[in-house]
């Protein structure tokens, strides 16, 4: 059985040089999260959103999130919702409390930290302008994640260098097959 997975673009949403992109079109049966607003989320707006999408489902998904969308799978599992998933595959975490971080999202700060109550991956980069080393290392141990540091990647999204990503699908593969029934 093919892996079950919905793709959680963060700010701005993935263009189409964006990983995400060029995987859902390798996988047409993976789909997007749909956002009504991209340029100024709302916490509590994206958590309802996603809980939809995962109802939706047939069976238990595995969420790919970049940056602030790993963000939005911290908040939708500490939201109670009564869906479950098959785990979480989470990229570029951005540190939604850094004085860095862009301004127009409402809700996100503080992370969560509490240990997520699904099997979970952090990949990150030395080098992410939105999230230090430290940090995403922290929020991995924090959230009881498995941590996967790729080198110098910048924000491991298309103006990076990550277009299709052929080593990040595959870890997202072996993670599905490890984790979804």
């Amino acid at each position: 059985m093919s892996p079950l997975v919905l793709t959680l673009a963060g700010l701005w949403n993935s263009g189409p040089q964006h990983w995400q992109t060029h995987w859902e079109a390798h996988h047409p049966q993976w789909s997007r999260v749909p956002h009504r607003q991209w340029q100024t989320p709302d916490k509590d707006e994206w958590v309802a959103e996603l809980d939809r999408a995962i109802a939706a489902c047939e069976r238990a998904p595995v969420l790919a999130a970049h940056s602030l969308a790993c963000a939005l799978v911290t908040h939708w599992a500490a939201s109670g919702s009564p869906y479950r998933i098959a785990g979480a595959f989470l990229v570029a975490p951005s540190d939604v409390e850094a004085p860095s971080y862009p301004a127009g999202t409402t809700g996100f700060s503080p992370m969560p930290l509490q240990a997520l109550p699904f099997p979970s991956l952090v990949v990150a980069s030395g080098d992410d302008p939105y999230v230090s080393f430290a940090r995403a290392r922290a929020f991995a141990s924090a959230w009881g994640s498995e941590f996967t540091m790729i080198g110098d990647a910048g924000h491991i999204n298309g103006d990076a260098g990550y277009g299709s990503w052929p080593d990040g699908e595959q870890l997202l593969l072996d993670f599905c097959a490890a984790h979804q029934a």
